[in-house]
């Protein structure tokens, strides 16, 4: 117990620093440590789960005599405390693909070239943010699928929205739609992608966010955060869809154009001559 106390102390400390300024108010760690990074949270994030899990092992009843507490960001109760293990894996996993979620975007930010020209995002960095959204996409595909169903029927409905089924699923949808978002853009700008799989990664990119908005419009978000949260989705689905429209639409005229060429041979000499 007192290695799972330390490591977890390590993390509320590291996770406080992190924190956003927000309007809510924040209880405020007493121990301050150096500057942490997103990074250095994950890993003792990491470092954490395993001692976690081993409350599991043999049946402990610690698994239930330990009070775990986590302040919340789209729920209106500012804290949830639950003498649960499980509800602390599944924070745990929250704040890891939320993290990874920032690791991404932050990596896609454009940054001034070398040679002085506008700033852009380096291929790398969008390759890198792709892996990153799929590791978000799989720890928060792993609460749901195999954390969540630990959850007795009457300790769900004491979860956060935050921690709320949709709206872990939509996270994960989210994550899925970010990164087929970058896969297009990508693919967009290399000259060796086809039509068709740009056309492809545009209609893969509506399923993920029209799920995605699907599994977060009903919920209760009633705070600011999480109706921008709501509103993002929404905003996504829609970008989406509009750009699934161009592909098709390019496609459909395209093909037009061929089979008004193949009737009409003198069409042909008047388009290469453009």
């Amino acid at each position: 117990m007192e290695r799972l106390s330390a490591l977890r102390t390590r993390v509320v400390v590291m996770a406080g620093q992190e924190a956003p300024t927000v309007s809510r108010t924040r209880r405020k760690s007493a121990t301050q440590h150096g500057g942490s990074t997103l990074a250095d949270l994950h890993q003792a994030l990491q470092d954490y789960l395993p001692v976690l899990l081993g409350l599991f092992k043999d049946g402990s009843q610690l698994q239930h005599n330990v009070q775990f507490a986590w302040m919340n960001q789209e729920d209106e109760a500012e804290e949830t405390a639950i003498s649960n293990a499980w509800y602390e894996v599944l924070s745990v996993l929250h704040l890891m693909a939320m993290l990874s979620l920032s690791q991404a975007n932050l990596l896609l930010l454009p940054r001034t070239s070398c040679d002085g020209y506008q700033p852009k995002v380096s291929e790398e960095n969008r390759r890198a943010s792709v892996d990153i959204f799929l590791k978000a996409a799989g720890y928060l595909d792993c609460a749901v699928r195999h954390v969540l169903p630990q959850f007795p029927t009457s300790l769900r409905e004491d979860l956060p929205v935050d921690l709320a089924e949709g709206v872990l699923r939509a996270l994960c949808l989210q994550a899925l739609g970010q990164g087929v978002d970058i896969q297009l853009g990508m693919a967009i700008d290399s000259a060796k992608a086809t039509l068709a799989v740009k056309r492809r990664l545009a209609c893969e990119m509506v399923k993920y966010w029209q799920q995605a908005q699907d599994n977060i419009m009903n919920l209760p978000l009633a705070n600011g955060w999480g109706e921008k949260h709501r509103l993002f989705i929404k905003w996504k689905y829609v970008e989406a869809k509009v750009c699934k429209n161009c592909f098709h639409f390019f496609v459909s005229s395209l093909y037009f154009v061929i089979i008004h060429i193949r009737g009409c041979p003198s069409c042909c000499f008047q388009i290469l001559k453009l």
